[in-house]
This record gives C-alpha cells, sequence and structure tokens, in this order.
C-alpha cells in the first residue's frame, strides 16, 4: 500500500491525522485539473467549473448521505466552524457550550464570537481515560442551561482520537432547543457518516485528512431550515445575482472570488481511489484502519506498561491516543500554548527526538490547552492508522519508547 503515497519511505509516518497525505494518482489527478485550467483560464472558470463543481458536491454528497444542494465547499473544517458562528447573532449572556477535547483553533472561534457579543463559552470536561461513550454524552448535557445558545462538539476528538456518540448528543440537545455545530474534521473517510440521519444544524468536516484528498478540499453542510442565516466570510457575486436557479445559499458559497478548485475537483478521484484499495471499497478501508489503530494502541501501552486502556474501543477508529509517563523525557518548559498534534507551535522534546534519533514522526503533545480546563494537563502521544502503514511501524514506535523509559 505504501507505494501508492509520496511519504518518505525513510520515516515512519504516524500523523496522519494532522494534515493527510494524498495519494499519487490523486495528486496527478489535480495536477491534470490544473492544466486544464491553466491553458485556458477564462473558459474553465467562467463557463466550465459551475457544472464541474456541481459534480464533485453530488459525489460528496452521496458518500455523506446529504443533498448536495445543502453542501458548502470550503478549504477546511476550521473556516466552516468560523463561517457558522460569524453568521449567528449571538445575544449578551448566551453561551456557546463545547468540551476540553475540542481543538484549540476551533475553541478560539468560539472565544472570538462569544467576545464579540458578549457571550460565553463553556466548557464541559470530558473524562479521560474514559470508560463509556455516555460518559461524553452525560458531562456535556450537564453544562446545558437555559442560556445555552449552540453547542460546537466534535464527532472525532483531535487531541485525544475519541469517536463521541454524536448522534444521541445532537438529538439531546435538539430536544432541549440547542443546535449543534458539529466538528467533523477527522471523521469523513474514518467512521460512517449520514448527515441526513444525523440532522445537526451544521456540520463542517475535512476532506485532506482520512479521504486523502488534496489540502485545501472541506465542507459545510448547513441544515435546510437554517441555512438562510449562513453567509460565506467572504461577500462577493453571490449576494445579488438574478440567478433563480439556485437557492441563495448555494449562490453566495459557490463563488467567493478567484480560488484554486483544483483540490476540490480531485476529490472524487481521491473518493474512488482510497476505496477502490480495498476489496469491499471504504467499508472495508474504516475497519483495517481501526483494526490496525487499537493493534497499535496495545503495543503502545504494553512498551509503557499500561493496563487501563484510555478509552474503550467503540470510542476508537483511526487514530488513538495514551498519556505518557511524566519521566518520558521533559516537557517543553515554555508558558506558550500547548502544542497541538497539527499545530504549529514548538514541538515537545519527545516528539523532536523520536523523529531525529528513530525518523519516527508522531505527535507529542500537552493536553488540555489550558490549565482551566482541567486541573493538570497531561502529555499525549497521538498515533494515526492508515492503510500504508503496518505494525511494524507500531512496533519500531514502541521500541523506541521503551529503550527512552
Amino acid at each position: 500500500m505504501a507505494r501508492h503515497w509520496p511519504l518518505d519511505p525513510a520515516v515512519t509516518y504516524l500523523n496522519h491525522g494532522a494534515y493527510g497525505a494524498c495519494p499519487w494518482p490523486v495528486l496527478h489527478d489535480q495536477s491534470e485539473w490544473r492544466a486544464r485550467l491553466e491553458r485556458q483560464p477564462t473558459l474553465f472558470m467562467g463557463t466550465q467549473l459551475d457544472a464541474l463543481m456541481h459534480g464533485v458536491r453530488g459525489r460528496l454528497g452521496d458518500f455523506l448521505h446529504a443533498d448536495a444542494d445543502d453542501l458548502a465547499l470550503l478549504p477546511n473544517a476550521t473556516t466552516g466552524i468560523n463561517t457558522v458562528l460569524a453568521s449567528i447573532d449571538f445575544d449578551p449572556g448566551d453561551e456557546i457550550l463545547t468540551t476540553d477535547h475540542e481543538y484549540n483553533a476551533i475553541r478560539n472561534a468560539c472565544l472570538k464570537a462569544a467576545a464579540r457579543a458578549g457571550a460565553q463559552v463553556i466548557v464541559a470536561r470530558l473524562p479521560f481515560p474514559i470508560q463509556a461513550p455516555g460518559d461524553a454524552h452525560d458531562a456535556i448535557l450537564e453544562r446545558v442551561s437555559p442560556r445555552t445558545r449552540m453547542a460546537v462538539i466534535s464527532h472525532v476528538t483531535s487531541p485525544t482520537g475519541l469517536v463521541l456518540p454524536i448522534a444521541q448528543i445532537v438529538a439531546a440537545l435538539a430536544e432541549r432547543g440547542i443546535d449543534t455545530l458539529v466538528d467533523g474534521a477527522h471523521a469523513p473517510g474514518m467512521v460512517d457518516i449520514d448527515l441526513g440521519t444525523l440532522g445537526a444544524a451544521y456540520y463542517a468536516g475535512n476532506c485532506h485528512k482520512w479521504l486523502c484528498a488534496p489540502k485545501g478540499s472541506g465542507f459545510l453542510h448547513v441544515r435546510r431550515d437554517r441555512q438562510a442565516v449562513i453567509h460565506p466570510l467572504v461577500t462577493s457575486h453571490g449576494a445579488n445575482s438574478p440567478r433563480r436557479d439556485r437557492t441563495r445559499f448555494r449562490l453566495e458559497f459557490d463563488w467567493t472570488g478567484t480560488f484554486d478548485p483544483t483540490p476540490w475537483l480531485a476529490l472524487p478521484a481521491a473518493i474512488e481511489f482510497v476505496g477502490g484499495l480495498m476489496p469491499e471499497g471504504w467499508q472495508d478501508a474504516m475497519r483495517a484502519n481501526r483494526s490496525l489503530a487499537l493493534e497499535g494502541r496495545r503495543r503502545l501501552l504494553g512498551a509503557l506498561g499500561q493496563a487501563e486502556l484510555p478509552a474503550p474501543e467503540e470510542m476508537i477508529a483511526s487514530l488513538t491516543a495514551v498519556e505518557l509517563p511524566a519521566d518520558l523525557a521533559p516537557a517543553p518548559t515554555d508558558p506558550a500554548p500547548a502544542a497541538e498534534p497539527d499545530a504549529t507551535y514548538p514541538l515537545d522534546p519527545l516528539h523532536e527526538a523520536l523523529l531525529s534519533d528513530h525518523a519516527i514522526e508522531v505527535p507529542v503533545y500537552s493536553w488540555p490547552h489550558t490549565p482551566a480546563d482541567c486541573g493538570r494537563r497531561r502529555r499525549l502521544l497521538r498515533v494515526s492508522a492508515q492503510l500504508y502503514n503496518s505494525p511494524d511501524d507500531y512496533d519500531r514506535l514502541a521500541m523506541a519508547l521503551s529503550d527512552r523509559c
């Protein structure tokens, strides 16, 4: 499998969850689209692109079990979440509910939206280690109040790799009159997604991670009854377009200025190629990655001498995190924000050592983001499982950790 990806063969790459990795055939498809665009930019962008992007939305909609007209194609999930938060008119005293397992960039977006309106961000503390999905569900609902206006909840948590019971959470919040904005950055291609059945008001996802599409391909799904109030971060021609063949939501999001459409145009190739690597398609690929992640976790816990599971198997897909013992290389003393698996902060010394001494790329970071979120910070190591990985990769990491313990 590894031959299909342009990853450095000298490095054991266990960090697919950070930025993904795009296979050669998908990159070639993107290059062909880019060449076609540059041969006749005016014809391509002004005449042909509209129909081409409609086809992309249709293919993505099929994969996500969503109506293509409810999808806005955006560069990434962070843009989608910022789009929703910037569109909602929060009132003073409103509360935006999130968790201490939420991605730091999204937490910052929530804080900005709250500060703009005089609202407040409420952080539910989810246990870690965690015993059952219901523990996460209950911890979130415990922080609901009469002032809760919106909940921003991960489908798969970035720092801890937990698959949250998002359907139950969305339904329980809806019963209380609360819309959920789902941070689905990691979910597409990792777990089954049926946006029609889920019924969340908003769902933002990435395609460059587990779908292995080019960087710059993401989406925002907005339920039909919420689309009138959601607008792109950039206002362009769609705001006063005279067209009547599509919704205002589509008109505004389809064109926000000149852009490189090739990451999205190559998305169907990514869906077809990666799914085609396994006999039973994407279901088979997701099962294989989950099985490999669980096996990798087992080997790492053994190397660290830990018997307690950080989370039950039902809450793990292609991403899993383990806590490191305090004496395993020094933790950073810099008071800067805690580094995340795919953030641009200084690397943890162990992260650097594993890469420089053992040629293993795997994130090590402090969590939660701020002491206010939890009584103490832990140092976590997070491993990913993608089709190009093998059990030997986790053995190399386990041996390196054993040597340093």
